[in-house]
This record gives C-alpha cells, structure tokens and sequence, in this order.
C-alpha cells in the first residue's frame, strides 16, 4: 500500500505536517518508516555511526540547524544507508554527490547541495527531540514524505509500513 501525504493528512488531521522545502535528491521520491533522529552541526561522524546500524526501514532524521556549508550526506553515507536498510534520510542542511545520490533507491532530502565535506569530530545528540519549521519530531514517530510534503503520525498508518 503506497502511503500519500495528502490523504493521510485528510484522515489524520491532527497529524503534524513539514512543508516540502527539501530537494529531493535521492531516486525514491516516496518513502516511509519510523523517525531515527540526530542532532549535529556541520559534522557527520555521527550520522556514520547511526546508518551503520541495521535500518529497519527507518528514516533517519538530521538537523544541523540548517547550515549549508558542509554536507552532511554523500554518495558513501547513501551507499551504506541503503545496503543497511534504511528507507529514507532528511537532511536540514546539505548533501553532496548528487548524481550517485540520485542513483540509490533511497529517499534522501535535503535544503541544497554543496561540495564541502564535513567535520568528522563524532559531536552531537541521538534520538533526541527535533524541532523543524515549528513541528516537534520525536524519534519513534512515523514519517511519510512525498512530493507535497513530510506527515508525522505516532504510529503506522492502518494497512502499510512503508512508501514505494
């Protein structure tokens, strides 16, 4: 069952709602699965860490205050995150190497791209509460995102798991 924003939304009014101010970049525009979150700033060793662990059809969240100075996200990172099983990353900030991105079926967002890699220190939260654009993001939650914009429920929508 393929899961779309806008009736989910229609169903679950008081669902939380992020507008679609991301670029896709990754080759599954669609996708679904329960919110992984982290919270870092302009280094990704801990987005590493995270996606090396089983995904699950999980997506993982990243906020790094939405700078787009360095990447946060690259060719490599989408490789394992896909070969692991996660089904999508949000990025509130950068990626890079698009053309690959573009070539995974991972659903990968982002604000932009820029060439810039980033910081491998290892600093920041995991599977913290995230605020974007005004919504509170809890991990655990369930995130649906498609080309109208990303819905938060707290558990699975009846009948699916997961977008195609």
């Amino acid at each position: 069952m393929e899961l779309i924003t806008t009736d989910l939304s229609d169903a679950h009014p008081e669902a939380d709602t992020l507008p679609m101010v991301y670029k896709s970049f990754g080759g599954r525009k669609r996708f679904a699965g329960r919110v992984r979150t982290l919270r870092v700033r302009e280094d990704n060793a801990l987005v590493r860490q995270v996606l090396e662990e089983e995904g699950k059809g999980q997506v993982l969240v990243v906020d790094c205050g939405g700078s787009l100075r360095t990447a946060l996200l690259g060719g490599n990172l989408a490789r394992l995150a896909w070969e692991r099983g996660w089904t999508g990353v949000v990025v509130h900030g950068a990626v890079r190497d698009t053309a690959e991105l573009q070539s995974l079926s991972l659903g990968i967002l982002a604000l932009a791209a820029t060439p810039k890699k980033s910081a491998k220190e290892g600093q920041g939260e995991v599977d913290v509460p995230l605020e974007l654009w005004g919504v509170r993001i809890l991990p655990g939650s369930f995130l649906v995102a498609d080309e109208d914009g990303l819905l938060l429920l707290p558990a699975p929508p009846s009948g699916g798991q997961s977008g195609g």
